[in-house]
């Protein structure tokens, strides 16, 4: 079943019939199920974990925006957190745990959630493991895969227009003339934390700081590569087979 071409034809944001039964199906495969989505900068892992929250109708939970949510309640979870980051500390794992346990326990989350920026060790996915059996659902791991050199295109050469935003990319999606945007006319700016020093640096903590996560996952049977160096629609498409997959 083409699942991409199904839904991501309907450039109208609409559901069509067609898509809508599609979508119906991937929900009822999907049922109780946490996705964890894994991938580097520029995997294009925002955009698939955005696509695939709207056709599961799961929410996109990132511990980032959790947690400066929950620092701004007056509960005593949020006092803790707002203590722990105003001493320059990082959050930790036993109230990390409470942070997800606490957002996915809401009504949203009943079907199932996909998470983003967590876990991020094995110890974090242990504490996972336990809120997903008290949960009832089962864990499912999704990690995008892009080899180095393509990353390194894909982050080097984004420019941004400096006048309306526009993104463009010297390998990828080039502009027609030199450093002006297509739009506007106005000068295109690198940004500095896209220059090669600073995304190699980024590529490679990310690299180094996932891998025991990676090889945790590998272990327990959970990880389901996908390749992530194609057009969106195809990634989508693999995306979502591999996420309404079940192992029994």
């Amino acid at each position: 079943m083409n699942i991409a071409g199904g839904i991501l034809a309907d450039s109208s944001s609409r559901w069509t019939a067609r898509a809508e039964a599609v979508r119906r199906q991937c929900r009822e495969a999907s049922a109780q199920r946490i996705i964890v989505l894994l991938g580097a900068p520029g995997t294009g892992k925002g955009t698939q974990s955005r696509l695939l929250s709207e056709l599961l109708n799961f929410p996109q939970i990132s511990t980032g925006d959790i947690l400066r949510s929950m620092a701004q309640a007056n509960t005593p979870l949020g006092r803790e957190i707002r203590e722990t980051q105003a001493a320059g500390r990082l959050v930790g794992d036993e109230v990390l745990a409470e942070v997800i346990k606490t957002r996915t326990a809401q009504e949203d989350c009943a079907q199932g959630y996909i998470l983003d920026g967590y876990p991020r060790t094995p110890q974090q996915a242990e504490r996972l493991e336990a809120i997903a059996q008290e949960q009832g659902k089962e864990i499912q791991v999704l990690k995008l895969i892009v080899p180095r050199a393509s990353l390194m295109k894909r982050l080097t050469g984004r420019r941004t227009c400096t006048k309306c935003g526009e993104i463009y990319n010297l390998y990828l999606k080039p502009p027609q003339s030199e450093g002006v945007c297509d739009l506007d006319g106005a000068a295109l700016a690198h940004r500095s934390d896209d220059r090669e020093e600073t995304v190699s640096t980024r590529v490679t903590t990310y690299e180094n700081a996932t891998k025991p996560l990676t090889d945790y996952y590998l272990q327990t049977g959970r990880l389901i590569k996908i390749d992530a160096e194609r057009a969106v629609d195809d990634v989508f498409q693999e995306l979502c087979a591999a996420a309404t997959f079940k192992h029994w």
